[in-house]
């Protein structure tokens, strides 16, 4: 589903405030949070949206790109979104607590230590005809995987999660120096506020280990060099018991013997003897997914460009296919027998004074930018 601008979603001019945004966003988050909307997949995806634009609008270089390039600007930042509650909950902890003083219906919002996997890359080469009608690989991939035996929680077993004693559950460490007082992030629970009282002896607490996962790719037809795939759920592992990151496919096409493609248009080139571009004929020509019969009218010219609507690369989003250009060349021999000659000398003698004057001429040459209109095995040349 395309993304709804982040102004729109938080229903906030484009010049707002930090201020403006906090409250617009408290309102949403009030109206769609999931203790007040238990089931309510819709009332659950306006949730997600309303964090998801409040966190781009109210850092200010995230805001910067947004307001530049767009959603598609933001990829580069590594930004993709939030996975679920407790990534939002995880990220917005302090703004909830004062929006709802612990949250709805009284209840203090359980911590936990647990961090979503990073995102992965990574680079998959094709075939041209793969690229053109579609393919499935599977690949394997190196990153972190979910431990099986704490199964990614971290912990040993029959132990769970308990107060950090360093910070106290706070997340942060109070330091005096002199007359200042400064805060800083707990190093032993990481401002989590929790720890494992036994970690897991096989992923020593992380909830996860270095290793290799095995990946299907459904590669779709009419992608082409340079497509990206995101895949879901398909990146590392998350720590201590977090989410999954996702797993981002890049294309590379490999280019053809005998076929150029320009979008969803592919080209190619036909060799005919110069008797057949004189006399005409009907020759079979090569495609990806079979062959043609293609019609050689008499008298057709060197450089004719015939078009085939349909028989190009299927469309990547709908339905139909982009078109086939074919062109036509003439091939002349290098050597002819005597017989030969006296007959083209004979042609030659019958020929005079009937010859096409062609002096000044230009022969129209399709260009591979040309999206010329016209009925399937249109002549576009000659």
């Amino acid at each position: 589903m395309e993304k709804r601008d982040y102004y729109q979603v938080l229903g906030v001019p484009r010049q707002a405030n930090e201020e403006v945004l906090k409250k617009a966003y408290r309102k949403l988050a009030l109206k769609f949070h999931p203790d007040r909307n238990p089931g309510d997949k819709d009332s659950e995806e306006r949730f997600k949206e309303a964090a998801e634009a409040y966190e781009v609008l109210n850092d200010q270089k995230k805001r910067q790109i947004y307001d530049m390039y767009g959603h598609e600007g933001l990829q580069g930042t590594g930004f993709s979104g939030f996975r679920g509650f407790d990534d939002i909950f995880s990220s917005f902890g302090d703004i909830f607590e004062e929006f709802f003083s612990f949250g709805l219906g009284g209840r203090p919002r359980q911590r936990t230590a647990a961090r979503p996997g990073n995102d992965l890359g990574y680079d998959l080469v094709l075939a041209f005809e793969e690229a053109v009608f579609g393919t499935e690989n599977e690949i394997e991939v190196e990153m972190a995987i979910v431990c099986d035996v704490c199964h990614g929680s971290g912990a040993g077993e029959g132990s769970r999660e308990g107060t950090c004693p360093l910070c106290q559950g706070r997340g942060q460490v109070v330091q005096s120096q002199g007359f200042f007082r400064v805060s800083t992030t707990c190093s032993r629970c990481e401002g989590s506020g929790l720890v494992l009282t036994s970690p897991c002896a096989h992923c020593r607490g992380q909830g996860r280990l270095k290793g290799k996962k095995r990946v299907q790719v459904r590669v779709p037809p009419g992608v082409d060099n340079g497509t990206r795939l995101r895949l879901r759920g398909e990146g590392e592992g998350g720590y201590r018991g977090g989410p999954p990151g996702d797993l981002y496919v890049r294309l590379h096409v490999q280019p053809h013997e005998r076929f150029e493609r320009d979008g969803d248009d592919l080209y190619c080139k036909v060799f005919v003897s110069f008797v057949q571009a004189i006399l005409g004929d009907h020759i079979e020509v090569a495609k990806l997914d079979g062959t043609r019969t293609v019609e050689v009218l008499p008298g057709t010219q060197p450089g004719t460009v015939l078009r085939y609507s349909g028989e190009g690369v299927p469309h990547l989003r709908g339905h139909g296919r982009g078109d086939l250009f074919v062109e036509v060349n003439v091939h002349l021999p290098s050597r002819i027998t005597p017989r030969q000659e006296e007959l083209l000398r004979e042609f030659q003698q019958l020929s005079k004074g009937h010859e096409e004057h062609h002096k000044g001429r230009r022969w129209p040459w399709i260009k591979r930018s040309d999206k010329q209109e016209g009925k399937s095995g249109m002549a576009m040349g000659g």
